[in-house]
């Protein structure tokens, strides 16, 4: 499997057969991406924020939407499956993508309409790696594993880089792919990352905008 990211939490995952687009955004958008996205096969949204789903971009492609209902609700333009957490698990064209819960946080800032009540992550699984993307969540109990966690490390209504690494070592994940650190309001430590994820042991694979790794 490949793993493309792009910015904030979006990552493009190339299997043997298709390609999966997780969290298209606006934040940091580039129009370079737009062939790139629209090569995807099916897109999955994990909640509601603009800067995970793009949806005036992604409204034009062929790929199949998957997401909540809150996420359909906030984009009516845009054909979506629904899919609910710890409920669904898809099988499409041979890749398993389990549907799981994630919490995301709260801070006043977000009273009035952009509290998200309906987050979900992802766990995709090709037959050779399972990769869990969390989604912003913060930690909460769960019995979720994986190989590879895609995660956030920047701390504002998601995980920092010390609680993620609890969190995957949780997962049994052998490699953390950071992501969720591209807004200027909330920057992120890139060497306090790596050192956090050294000190407790746990392999990283820090990936530029555009940048792909093969798993």
């Amino acid at each position: 499997m490949k793993i493309t990211k792009y910015p904030q939490s979006c990552v493009m995952l190339e299997t043997r057969s298709k390609k999966i687009l997780v969290d298209p955004g606006i934040l940091c958008f580039k129009e370079e991406y737009i062939d790139e996205w629209a090569k995807a096969d099916y897109i999955f949204i994990t909640h509601k924020h603009g800067d995970h789903c793009h949806a005036e971009i992604i409204k034009n492609f062929d790929a199949e939407i998957f997401s909540t209902k809150e996420v359909q609700k906030a984009y009516p333009q845009l054909a979506i499956n629904i899919v609910e957490a710890d409920v669904d698990i898809l099988e499409l064209e041979g890749i398993e993508i389990e549907v799981v819960a994630a919490v995301h946080g709260y801070i006043p800032l977000l009273k009035g309409g952009k509290e998200v009540y309906e987050n979900v992550g992802y766990i995709i699984d090709d037959g050779d790696k399972k990769v869990y993307i969390t989604s912003d969540t913060i930690c909460f109990p769960n019995n979720y594993k994986a190989d590879i966690v895609c995660g956030c490390v920047s701390g504002h209504v998601c995980m920092t880089e010390w609680e993620l690494s609890l969190f995957a070592k949780e997962a049994g994940a052998e490699l953390i792919i950071p992501v969720h650190m591209d807004a200027p309001m909330h920057p992120v430590d890139i060497e306090k990352v790596k050192k956090t994820f050294e000190e407790f042991g746990v392999k990283y694979k820090i990936l530029a905008n555009g940048e792909t790794t093969e798993i």
